[in-house]
């Protein structure tokens, strides 16, 4: 029965004539979506980036230089498209990098659904973050049924213009049948994190570059297996929902814990109290940047550790069949990429 199924999906995909549009498919989760989508037979792909690599051209992908900020080039990118995963983003802790986030994230989509709706696009499967619903001071499991903690996420640059971003997709990609799913994954683990945007944490793990344990808890999802739910929503995501995507919730001394196991790297054994740990880093920032020179420690990074990120994925398993690998496999993999990609470059000096 799977061989059929998988069959006929590639036949599906392979005589499709419109195009499937992926912005920001060169990121570390497009990446994995293009090769998917490849591997099942789709031969009428078209990636928006800023540069698209040559293996995805030889592979048949169509290349559209560009940023989603450009309403020309949005134009050019969304002619002909039946569907958009739109991915296009930038990751960054910093408060200071707010203005670039929004106009990413929040103007980008508006127009990326704008342009949509000009040339009859049916779909678009939207990325943003588990951050923008599961987030709390304690151990409490998110769902999609939980309001948005805005009193929480506003403290932070990043999430808050996902969270704007949601709401400008909601508002600018709706009627005549049209659909939009919105995809909320946490902290993506895995191979071919090329450019760190994700997988930075266990590379400071192993390159002994994080002081002390937080006190909060972290949720993490494979990039393969957040692609392949990202692909099935094309097709059985409900308009205007939103799936959490996650496989494990752990606090950070277990998720530590695990990575020593795994790579024979010592966790950090220090533990500081929460409120000493963000009014430390805060002062240790100001004292840097007044000297203007780059502090060791970010203090919107701590505080987001001092966080619980916890998910509950019911509602992505039960309707998009998203079935998540052992997590142990996952660390596994993330470990291994980074030492062979990374380490022994002199990374760290």
């Amino acid at each position: 029965m799977a061989k059929a199924k998988s069959t006929s999906k590639r036949t599906a995909l392979a005589k499709t004539d419109n195009k499937i549009l992926i912005t920001g498919g060169t990121g570390f989760l497009g990446t994995h979506i293009v090769r998917q989508l490849i591997d099942s037979g789709a031969k009428n792909l078209r990636v928006m980036a800023s540069s698209v690599p040559t293996w995805m051209t030889d592979s048949g992908v169509e290349a559209i230089n560009g940023s989603v900020t450009d309403r020309a080039t949005v134009a050019d990118a969304v002619r002909n498209a039946s569907a958009i995963f739109h991915l296009a983003g930038k990751v960054s802790r910093d408060n200071e990098d707010a203005a670039a986030m929004n106009k990413v994230h929040v103007e980008g989509t508006r127009i990326i659904c704008e342009a949509a709706k000009e040339a009859g696009v049916r779909t678009i499967v939207l990325a943003s973050s588990s951050g923008t619903i599961a987030v709390s001071e304690d151990e409490q499991i998110f769902d999609e049924t939980f309001p948005q903690p805005v009193d929480i996420i506003s403290q932070w640059a990043y999430y808050a213009s996902k969270y704007y971003q949601e709401r400008a997709a909601l508002e600018n990609f709706d009627g005549d049948g049209r659909k939009l799913v919105i995809m909320n994954p946490t902290l993506l683990l895995g191979p071919d994190d090329e450019r760190l945007s994700s997988t930075k944490i266990v590379l400071d793990f192993l390159g002994r570059k994080i002081p002390y344990c937080p006190s909060g808890g972290l949720s993490i999802v494979d990039t393969r297996d957040a692609a392949a739910a990202f692909i099935t929503a094309l097709d059985k995501g409900r308009h205007q929902e939103k799936y959490l995507l996650g496989s494990a919730n752990m606090t950070f001394a277990e998720f530590f814990g695990r990575l020593e196991r795994l790579s024979g790297v010592s966790a950090p054994m220090l533990k500081v109290p929460k409120k000493l740990a963000v009014a430390g880093s805060s002062m240790i920032e100001s004292v840097f940047k007044n000297w203007g020179k780059a502090s060791p420690v970010a203090s919107k990074e701590v505080e987001q550790a001092e966080h619980f990120w916890y998910l509950d994925p019911s509602k992505a398993m039960e309707e998009l069949g998203f079935v998540p690998r052992d997590p142990q496999e996952t660390l596994n993999d993330s470990i291994k990429y980074l030492q062979e990609s990374f380490l022994g470059k002199g990374v760290f000096k």
